[in-house]
């Protein structure tokens, strides 16, 4: 058994090399900035950032959202691949859909029609934009939003890439499955022999709108929902709910003169939202009151959807 003789440090023996001097970072050599406090010497290499202050925190999440922009084309092809891989193996792919949705504002169409005393004329491009806009944007983009970050966990573990990139993708993705959807309301307003005029154009700048929207419930929710699992389910049961309270396949005229339409129509974020863009595509101009209520709820969407990405941002890839 050998033993091995330890040195002193205080001991100095000639020819052992002299220990390194590295600089050391004092509180003093650097003021406390916004930012955190920096232990700066000039002639050192380390800085210590304590954390960020809101500036610091905006200036991130604003080049997490410019990074998206140029990655739009990657964006893109990510969204088709995933309706692709949703639908591989199957026959008429993401066109099962679109039949499912015809078989549905078919039979509604014929019951309702009779239940509301309602022209079916009338009725049935009605109904059929609700449900096709509903179903198969509004909901679609809500629900697919909540889970925008935890479907996509091995992607944010694995690179790094802008934390916005996946609301987008999640937006996009919805907006492919709405444009093959729209044969549906093609075939019915080909049926009725009803087609939108002039007033159509109007629904640019809400389609616009909306996909600010989309773009801003997927940032809150899919963080919101990555950090707590239960919400999904309520949000989902929250849709489902305001599918019937809105006037999706009930006409707003019905309750228009009562007193409960103050309520389910004046105070509902949905009904404005959806009649800026279903009311141009029926011939119609949707009021300036209509106007202005969507884009008083967007607006609140986008406030409290910008304040929640900013301040978790860093904090999502530990959530899910």
């Amino acid at each position: 058994m050998s033993t091995t003789a330890t040195r002193p440090k205080s001991e100095i023996v000639q020819g052992d090399p002299a220990p390194a001097k590295l600089p050391v970072a004092t509180a003093t050599d650097a003021p406390a900035s916004d930012e955190g406090t920096v232990l700066n010497r000039r002639d050192a290499h380390l800085v210590i950032t304590a954390g960020l202050g809101w500036p610091g925190l905006i200036a991130q999440a604003g080049r997490d959202l410019a990074e998206t922009w140029t990655l739009r084309r990657l964006v893109w092809t990510l969204a088709f691949l995933d309706i692709k891989l949703r639908y591989r193996g199957s026959l008429l792919g993401p066109f099962w859909l679109t039949l499912s949705t015809g078989v549905m504002i078919a039979a509604l169409g014929f019951v309702y029609s009779h239940l509301f005393k309602t022209d079916l004329h009338t009725y049935l491009p009605f109904l059929s934009l609700s449900l096709v806009l509903w179903n198969n944007f509004i909901t679609a983009t809500v629900t697919d939003g909540c889970v925008a970050y935890t479907t996509n966990n091995a992607t944010i573990h694995a690179m790094r890439m802008p934390m916005s990139m996946h609301a987008a993708r999640s937006v996009v993705r919805n907006v492919m499955v709405l444009a093959h959807s729209v044969i549906v309301i093609v075939i019915v307003f080909a049926l009725e022999d009803t087609w939108p005029g002039r007033t159509a154009f109007m629904a640019l700048p809400a389609f616009g709108l909306w996909l600010i929207d989309g773009m801003a419930v997927s940032l809150l929710l899919g963080g919101f929902c990555a950090r707590f699992r239960d919400v999904p389910p309520i949000v989902a049961s929250v849709m489902q709910i305001a599918f019937f309270v809105s006037p999706i396949i009930w006409s707003p005229a019905i309750l228009k003169d009562r007193g409960i339409g103050v309520i389910l129509l004046n105070w509902n974020p949905f009904y404005s939202l959806l009649q800026i863009m279903r009311a141009p595509l029926l011939n119609q101009m949707p009021s300036v009151a209509t106007w202005d209520s969507a884009l008083g709820y967007s607006a609140a969407l986008l406030v409290i959807s910008g304040l929640f990405f900013v301040r978790a941002r860093s904090r999502i890839a530990f959530w899910v």
